[in-house]
């Protein structure tokens, strides 16, 4: 679960609300062991996003880096340029 929260620091543009909540969740899915919560943990599965969420935005914001931004396009391209060195599969065209 967990391989697809990504580093959000240090890009440019900035991670969105959207990329920072979508690893909030999949920390809190790994941590509790649950792809969807029952009813009786709902509450407090997504009260723990919501913290999460927070505390992540929090990070990123304070964070501090001499390194210039990264370009996401190009990190992109690098990691299925990775994925098909180690799958053995053809990289996507570029663009």
């Amino acid at each position: 679960m967990c391989r697809n929260i990504k580093t959000l620091h240090n890009f440019e543009p900035p991670a969105t609300v959207d990329e920072v909540r979508a690893s909030a969740l999949q920390f809190v899915r790994k941590l509790s062991g649950f792809t969807h919560p029952s009813k009786a943990n709902e509450h407090v599965f997504n009260h723990a996003v919501d913290d999460v969420t927070r505390i992540a935005r929090e990070l990123l914001d304070s964070l501090v880096t001499n390194s210039p931004p990264r370009d996401r396009q190009t990190e992109a391209v690098k990691a299925r340029e990775r994925s098909a060195k180690r799958f053995g599969t053809p990289a996507p065209a570029h663009g």
